[in-house]
């Protein structure tokens, strides 16, 4: 086999790639990170991922991703799934938000309960964002019973997250987000309620929502109190 100039050059491109990765300058690593997906070689693909575990920098780490994305499903695959196994928490968030952003239906088996309530809430987020896109059409009934299950979880933000992923899935949820309005809990009742509104109307705005879901409980006198 001839090796070619060409061939030589993309050996040395490669290799700059990888150490660019590797830099401690986050402008480098940025650069490197777009170069691996400007030009993808499967060379890249592992340390891609294992560089998601560990990125300090949220533009790098969404330069990982953007790369990873323009690789291979198969290739990427593999090292992903095995990621949202990892005991790091931002291996797993990461890995699960770059599942979401590939969006191939064979990563669904790796998104399990104990992702969708991992105690992180990054992890969480990321799987609940991943789910919505990830699961099988005959699966959303059970994925929005297990979503309702952390419903008056965490701050707004968090609250917001889920009942986006919640409201993705349509009118499958309702059955499991009526259940949790019924809870003793007033924080859980107060974001089925202000999930169920978003559910009727998107436009209504999560924060107007969930003023709203508070104003019904109170009149309704059953859940008072405070954490």
């Amino acid at each position: 086999m001839t090796i070619t100039g060409h061939d030589r050059d993309a050996d040395a491109d490669a290799v700059r790639v990888l150490k660019g990765l590797e830099d401690s300058c986050s402008s480098v690593r940025l650069r490197a990170g777009l170069a691996a997906g400007t030009a993808p070689d499967p060379r890249f693909v592992d340390r891609l991922v294992e560089r998601c575990a560990i990125e300090p920098e949220f533009l790098v780490r969404d330069m990982l991703t953007w790369a990873l994305t323009r690789h291979p499903v198969a290739m990427t695959l593999p090292g992903l799934v095995r990621e949202v196994r990892s005991e790091r928490a931002q291996a797993r968030s990461q890995a699960l938000h770059t599942l979401s952003k590939i969006g191939d239906r064979r990563a669904w088996p790796a998104i399990t309960r104990k992702l969708l309530s991992d105690a992180d809430t990054d992890v969480a987020r990321s799987a609940w964002r991943a789910a919505v896109v990830l699961v099988p059409d005959g699966e959303r009934p059970a994925l929005a019973e297990v979503l309702a299950t952390q419903l008056g979880r965490g701050e707004r933000e968090t609250q917001l997250s889920l009942s986006r992923a919640l409201v993705a899935l349509g009118d499958v949820i309702g059955p499991a987000v009526r259940a949790a309005a019924t809870s003793p809990d007033p924080y859980v009742c107060a974001h089925a309620l202000a999930t169920q509104r978003l559910l009727r109307d998107p436009d209504a705005g999560f924060e107007f929502a969930i003023e709203e879901a508070k104003r019904v409980i109170a009149l309704g006198g059953s859940h008072q109190g405070g954490r």
